[in-house]
């Protein structure tokens, strides 16, 4: 039997198309097609296995821009029809919208037509700019362009809901990369009016003809509102996926900072939370807060006194170990007492203010404060080394205290204990992740 089963994940081929003309303007070594997914339980089963073919390929291409779907499936030998050799196409139909190109001529002449016309649905919230990658071969460095330079690619980001025109229809050829690059991820109700969404485009300007430029999907994350008393709400981040040709260059920070910082600027939302992060989502929120907060000189100014801003921050990861903390150089000083509200321990009702006024989550924002203390705290301060230790153990009993009370108090303590080396060789990580 092994030799008609086929991995799943193997045989799903993905790509982004694009138009000749838009190729043209690609470098040497950039490829957006031939992907795989990093799942297709949630399609093919949990075995991930697909039975009765040999050579199977499941080709599945979208227009880079409109995300209109081609599907075509190729095997060399399929077994003779019975109940045992496994429908490809129609079990993949069902998550694909009606409609999809299995024609491929047709297709081509689709992504050529969406080219052109397609334009992002939603309101733009958020621009970048980097160099092209066929610029940077050229030698010209990194350096930031105006979105105007002829060797600019511009990065747009877009909010959008249900009632944005056209928005629906996308969102349908767009969620099944949920279900291919999010563990457990699920398609979402339409019916609910609470989702919001925010996207990511590349802008690329064509090489022959630079006053044209056509967009590219990149990735989106789906956000849900809840009721937050009196007459606010708390926006909940859902979803977030980064298809795997964009990964690793930054693209993910640049959607979750314009997510944060749309954020922000709405009075009608009190503050953002996550939903059951995926740890490498949780290092780039880490990342990204800390930033965040490093770079607002009212708050560091605050929080650790006139030794908490100017000079920047310099650091090989700080980390408390047995009681000690170690690995930290911090060019913009060293906490000791009285120097700001930031103690340690941390003033409560000052950082409750901040925690308010920045929308952060609770848990969140003493975690990152937390990680601040330890980036300034000095091993010579045994009394803010203590203070330091009681509170962040105070905040992990109330967080587990419905298992630790169910322990003998000698137990209890040495949980206690265990949890803050873990949280503080946690912390010594993503601090040595900061540049």
């Amino acid at each position: 039997m092994t030799d008609w089963t086929t991995d799943s994940n193997e045989a799903l081929s993905i790509s982004l198309v694009r138009s000749d003309k838009d190729k043209e303007s690609l470098a040497e070594d950039e490829t957006y097609e031939d992907f795989s997914p990093s799942f297709t339980y949630p399609i093919y089963g949990e075995d991930e296995k697909i039975y009765g073919y040999n050579d199977l390929v499941i080709d599945l291409r979208f227009a880079s821009g409109s995300l209109a779907p081609y599907l075509s499936v190729n095997y060399s030998e399929k077994l003779p029809s019975s109940s045992t050799v496994d429908d490809v196409e129609g079990t993949l139909s069902p998550f694909l919208p009606p409609g999809y190109y299995e024609d491929e001529a047709a297709f081509l002449m689709r992504i050529e037509e969406d080219a052109t016309t397609f334009k992002p649905h939603g309101d733009l919230i958020h621009t970048y700019t980097r160099p092209s990658p066929s610029a940077l071969g050229k030698g010209k460095g990194v350096a930031p362009l105006s979105p105007e330079h002829k060797d600019a690619v511009v990065y747009e980001v877009y909010h959008a809901t249900w009632k944005t025109s056209g928005f629906r229809e996308y969102h349908r050829r767009m969620q099944l990369f949920i279900l291919l690059y999010i563990e457990a991820g699920s398609y979402i109700n339409e019916e609910e009016d609470q989702w919001e969404f925010v996207t990511l485009f590349e802008k690329r300007k064509r090489r022959d003809t630079p006053d044209v430029a056509t967009y590219h999907f990149i990735g989106y994350s789906s956000l849900y509102n809840f009721y937050h008393f009196p007459e606010k709400v708390r926006m909940r981040l859902s979803q977030f996926v980064i298809l795997p040709p964009y990964q690793r260059q930054g693209h993910g920070s640049e959607l979750y900072n314009a997510i944060y910082a749309h954020i922000v600027l709405r009075p009608d939302v009190a503050e953002l939370t996550v939903e059951d992060p995926a740890e490498a989502f949780e290092d780039l929120r880490d990342r990204n807060d800390l930033k965040m907060l490093l770079s607002n000189a009212q708050f560091m100014q605050e929080g650790f006194g006139s030794d908490g801003v100017g000079g920047g921050v310099s650091h090989g990861g700080g980390k408390v170990i047995k009681g000690k903390s170690r690995g930290v150089n911090v060019n913009a000083g060293r906490v000791g007492r009285g120097k700001g509200k930031m103690g340690p321990p941390a003033e409560k009702g000052w950082v409750e203010k901040w925690r308010k006024d920045l929308k952060i989550a609770g848990r969140q924002f003493h975690r990152l404060v937390e990680m601040l203390i330890v980036l300034h705290l000095d091993p010579a301060d045994l009394r803010a080394e203590r203070a330091f230790r009681l509170q962040v153990k105070e905040r992990l009993y109330r967080f587990n205290y419905e298992i630790l009370v169910q322990l003998e108090k000698e137990e209890r303590l040495e949980k206690l204990e265990e949890t803050f080396q873990s949280v503080c060789e946690d912390y010594s990580r993503i601090l040595g992740m900061l540049r």
